[in-house]
């Protein structure tokens, strides 16, 4: 009777053990939800800080190839293809 009435003993302290471990992990779980929706949105603030500072620099890149256009468009034809001309017989030997 001895084993049965140490039986008896455990089976409630295993039965509070398990409450608890099952307390602490959803305690846990909630703590990496938390940190998940945290890390989430600093790495969402950081992706839409890159495309903005990538969509300001395309746009003043854009302004700057405005500026580049030529005044004399024959001219800038002219020696584009004589470059062209060049390199393709440096290419070639």
């Amino acid at each position: 009777m001895i084993a049965g009435e140490s039986g008896n003993v455990v089976a409630p302290k295993l039965s509070d053990a398990a409450k608890h471990v099952g307390k602490d992990l959803r305690e846990l779980a909630g703590q990496v939800r938390e940190r998940r929706a945290r890390k989430y949105e600093e790495l969402s603030d950081q992706a839409r800080s890159y495309y903005d500072e990538g969509r300001r620099a395309a746009q003043e890149w854009e302004k700057g190839i405005g500026d580049l256009r030529p005044r004399k468009p024959l001219q800038a034809v002219l020696i584009a293809a004589g470059v062209g001309l060049l390199l393709g017989l440096l290419w070639k030997h």
